[in-house]
């Protein structure tokens, strides 16, 4: 109308990619098929994780390391305009004889309950768990598991963890209670508090471990990512290095609903996926797992899978996909989903492919190629004016 000055916004998906040599803000349009790359932010470094906290959808964190910087933290107010480094990045604390642990990267980065603004945390490589209160300009050990003796022997030796370093990696905050919290460590297995980090303890019943490890030892378990049902925050899923699970609170004991992914496949992969509304719905995203792990798709033929009866059965979802010669995979991180109406699916392959689905998976589009390796893929939605 002629002098209403009021306007309309609508919600657009901000891809947050983080590379081998950099990271990338891929900014979509609300029907999501036209993208536009910013960057590279960061050249050169080795960008672990790049998270939007979604309290104010303003404020990013990387997670980067540079050969003669070392492991840092990079914040930005302004949605990637302008970066500064975090005045004290996560570090253990220096033992009595100097010796200890050090950090080599921060690999994981979780922004706080929204009643603790402000508030994030970080894992580490090797493992470690940290928080920050400021944004992510300070960050101080949490709880006391870094310094653990059992925690340290479950935590094994560089030489235990994954190729690239063990991890500490899916940190999840209970949407109800800020003081409810889990982690997974590859390896050393899945970790539960219930009062805001003081104790952890294992949650590893019904895991299965390689073949002639203790199943009772947490240093055998390697779960690959765990999430959360942000529509039923009782329902956790995992890939794990031995399966796909699903756990119902308050029961303690993971059923392996992989069994059910056709077996000339299996149910070996890194990255999941939840829907945002639908707790029976969920996504992976599997790999070659047998022999010398060769960490590549089954066949050369790369797949996403879906179910939508939490794991009972699995549908193949590649409309769209290379067919066959397409040895990549999907790391842990790089793997996510929107929370639009369909819901929209994203990954990005080690042979710096960013991939996406506006249709829950059913048909997908290459949105960038020849990018770096990726490491991580978040995506976040973002109010503008209508037709910005």
């Amino acid at each position: 109308m002629p002098g209403d000055t009021a306007t309309s916004t609508t919600l657009v998906p901000l891809i947050l990619v983080a590379t081998r040599k950099g990271a990338w803000l891929v900014h979509g349009d609300a029907g999501r098929s036209r993208w536009r790359l910013d960057g590279p932010h960061f050249l050169g470094h080795i960008v672990s994780h790049l998270m939007l906290d979604p309290r104010d959808g303003r404020t990013l964190l990387a997670a980067a390391k540079t050969g003669h910087l070392g492991p840092t933290v990079f914040r930005s107010m302004d949605l990637g305009a302008t970066w500064r480094e975090a005045a004290r990045p996560p570090a253990f604390a220096k033992s009595a004889d100097g010796k200890g642990r050090a950090v080599d990267h921060t690999f994981w980065l979780t922004p706080g309950h929204p009643s603790e603004p402000g508030c994030w945390y970080a894992g580490t490589s090797p493992q470690g768990l940290f928080r920050s209160e400021d944004g992510g300009d300070t960050w101080v050990p949490f709880s006391s598991i870094n310094d653990d003796p059992d925690y340290l022997r479950w935590m094994g030796t560089v030489q235990d963890g994954t190729p690239d370093g063990p991890k500490l990696h899916s940190i999840l905050v209970d949407p109800r209670d800020p003081a409810h919290l889990y982690f997974g460590m590859s390896g050393g297995g899945v970790h539960e508090s219930r009062d805001a980090g003081k104790t952890f303890a294992p949650l590893l019943n019904g895991l299965e471990v390689v073949e002639g490890f203790d199943v009772a030892d947490p240093t055998f378990h390697d779960p690959h990512c765990l999430r959360l049902s942000p529509a039923d925050p009782d329902r956790l899923y995992q890939q794990n290095h031995c399966g796909i699970y699903r756990l119902d609170r308050p029961g303690d004991t993971w059923v392996r609903i992989g069994r059910t992914m056709p077996p000339e496949v299996g149910d070996i992969g890194f990255p999941m996926v939840v829907h945002p509304r639908d707790p029976d719905r969920a996504w992976v995203f599997p790999m070659d797992g047998q022999t010398v792990w060769p960490r590549t798709s089954p066949d050369g033929k790369p797949a996403v899978y879906g179910t939508r009866d939490a794991g009972a059965t699995w549908q193949r979802l590649d409309a769209g996909l290379p067919r066959a010669q397409a040895w990549w995979t999907v790391k842990r991180q790089a793997m996510s989903a929107d929370a639009l109406d369909p819901v929209g699916l994203y990954f990005g392959t080690t042979s710096g492919e960013l991939w996406m689905s506006a249709d829950e998976g059913g048909s997908w589009t290459c949105v960038a190629r020849h990018l770096p390796e990726i490491y991580a893929v978040e995506v976040a939605q973002r109010a503008v004016e209508a037709g910005g």
